[in-house]
């Protein structure tokens, strides 16, 4: 039995499915988790959604900005972009029931020593915080008038946490962080715009996961998001996001003994 961790998808179901046979992956005992971004941009998002769900408890996820982004434009609150390769899911016979299993899926999942979120934590965010915050989340999601948080949910304020705010603005500031942050300041504050790599970042903001205040830093962080960033390994972070929809690659890790599995995206 293993446990594995994926880097983003986003549709790229064909390296998907070699790099899960390059590992002999068995679902019968083994564990997979998934970063997010498991749609959208790719090929064939339609199909990594149909597997990943037919999986059950073998395969894990966490939402991601692409995901949640499927789930608003199906929702009407927002329209596809340009690039957006999600059609093929908004027409499917099997929508509805894709995309309602889509939206119970977790935002923050914890196992033993690991911790995994799309994009990061605020450093005053404990483990056990970062979790009670994403279930209000998913909390959020799974009612009945889900779309009501949707039409909240865009936009870049406020760009840094008070543990007293409440309603929208609350929920709005952990999905941004857990499915949009790259780096932050010492305090917390955001930067949203900032998409390249660690040199090129601005004065006064660190990585999230470097900052030595953090408090979740005694679990290892298990992330994708950061394509820039590419596969970065520390004794408390896994990044994960090696660009395979750009045309790079996939990257899959053995958590037992961290072993690296790499493929080159087909796509």
């Amino acid at each position: 039995m293993a446990t594995y961790a994926m880097g983003d998808l986003q549709g790229c179901f064909t390296t998907f499915q070699r790099l899960i046979d390059l590992i002999n992956f068995d679902p019968t005992q083994d564990k997979l988790w998934l970063v997010g971004d498991i749609v959208n941009r790719g090929p064939d998002s339609l199909s990594i959604l149909r597997v990943i769900r037919q999986a059950g408890d073998a395969m894990i996820m966490v939402l991601g900005n692409h995901d949640l982004h499927l789930l608003m434009v199906a929702a009407g609150i927002v329209k596809s972009h340009p690039g957006d390769t999600i059609q093929s899911v908004l027409d499917a016979p099997d929508r509805d029931e894709l995309l309602n299993w889509l939206r119970h899926q977790k935002l923050f999942h914890v196992g033993g020593e690991y911790a995994m979120v799309h994009a990061g934590l605020l450093p005053s965010w404990s483990i056990s915080q970062a979790a009670q915050l994403a279930h209000e989340v998913e909390n959020a999601l799974r009612q009945d008038n889900y779309q009501e948080l949707f039409s909240q949910l865009y936009g870049n304020a406020p760009n840094y946490w008070r543990d007293e705010w409440s309603g929208y603005k609350r929920l709005r500031v952990i999905i941004n962080a857990m499915t949009r942050m790259r780096i932050c300041t010492p305090e917390g504050k955001m930067n949203f715009a900032f998409k390249g790599d660690m040199p090129s970042i601005p004065a006064g903001y660190s990585p999230w996961f470097d900052l030595p205040q953090r408090a979740s830093q005694k679990n290892t962080i298990i992330c994708g998001h950061w394509s820039a960033l590419g596969l970065y390994l520390t004794y408390n972070v896994i990044a994960l996001e090696t660009g395979c929809v750009w045309g790079v690659q996939l990257t899959v890790i053995r958590l037992e003994d961290r072993k690296v599995f790499q493929l080159a995206c087909e796509e």
